[in-house]
């Protein structure tokens, strides 16, 4: 998982700034919306843009996260007193408590071990009912997405809601097949600089569809962008995923 942001208030106003509502949101409202899904969970909601739209769209929302200050920040906006939020992981959840399941903003690039990503399949398979949706985003690796990453192509300045600017730019190391360390750098404008990094790995479509398989799930669709596009025609080079829980509850 990153090790600064959503854990350091300040990279937590960052990331708000960095990411507002996208089509990508736009897209994962209109899934939920195709189902009856009352029960649903945001693993890895970070500050709660997302939950509480689910929230204040007529749906019981679980918001999990790992960071203290993230979750701190998404109590704390309009309409976060409708989300139920948890520190943690998959395990927090309880047994056939959701009807649906999402990860998104990449959040399953962030388990980088193959046990590590399976736990956390099998986590939200025990707490989906049989037939539940699991909902996910991650990026194609076929298309290196990290090769763009650099600190010139990738230096920005983000303004924050106080007016203060903050320069930011990112470093990518990779170190294993469709595996990368990458640092994001900001420098404030009184000088402090603040470093963020996380270990992503970048799963192949057949290595979802195994995954997925092993941890009690079938795969209903995957597509390649945010307009439903087929793998591997779209500009956006995602995989998004929708998977349905199986019957059979894994132990």
């Amino acid at each position: 998982m990153w090790h600064g942001e959503l854990h350091d208030p300040r990279l937590v106003d960052v990331h708000d700034a960095e990411c507002p509502w996208g089509w990508e949101d736009d897209f994962f409202m209109a899934v939920l919306a195709e189902r009856s899904a009352h029960r649903v969970a945001d693993l890895g909601c970070g500050t709660g843009r997302l939950a509480i739209a689910m929230a204040e769209a007529g749906h019981e929302v679980t918001g999990v996260d790992p960071a203290p200050a993230a979750l701190a920040a998404a109590r704390r906006k309009p309409g976060g007193g409708r989300v139920r939020w948890l520190q943690g992981s998959a395990d927090r959840l309880t047994v056939r408590s959701l009807d649906a399941a999402f990860m998104t903003g990449h959040v399953a690039e962030s388990f980088v071990g193959d046990e590590e990503w399976d736990a956390v399949l099998r986590g939200l398979r025990r707490a989906l009912v049989p037939e539940g949706r699991l909902v996910f985003d991650s990026r194609d690796p076929a298309r290196r997405p990290w090769e763009l990453w650099d600190p010139d192509g990738s230096r920005r300045t983000v303004v924050l809601d106080d007016g203060d600017a903050v320069e930011a730019w990112s470093e990518v190391e990779e170190f294993g097949r469709n595996t990368v360390h990458v640092t994001e750098r900001y420098r404030f404008s009184d000088e402090r600089e603040l470093a963020n990094s996380a270990t992503l790995r970048f799963r192949t479509e057949p290595e979802l569809r195994d995954s997925l398989r092993e941890a009690g799930f079938r795969v209903d669709r995957i597509y390649g962008g945010w307009g439903r596009e087929p793998v591997g025609l779209s500009g956006d080079g995602e995989f998004i995923v929708i998977a349905i829980a199986t019957p059979r509850l894994m132990s």
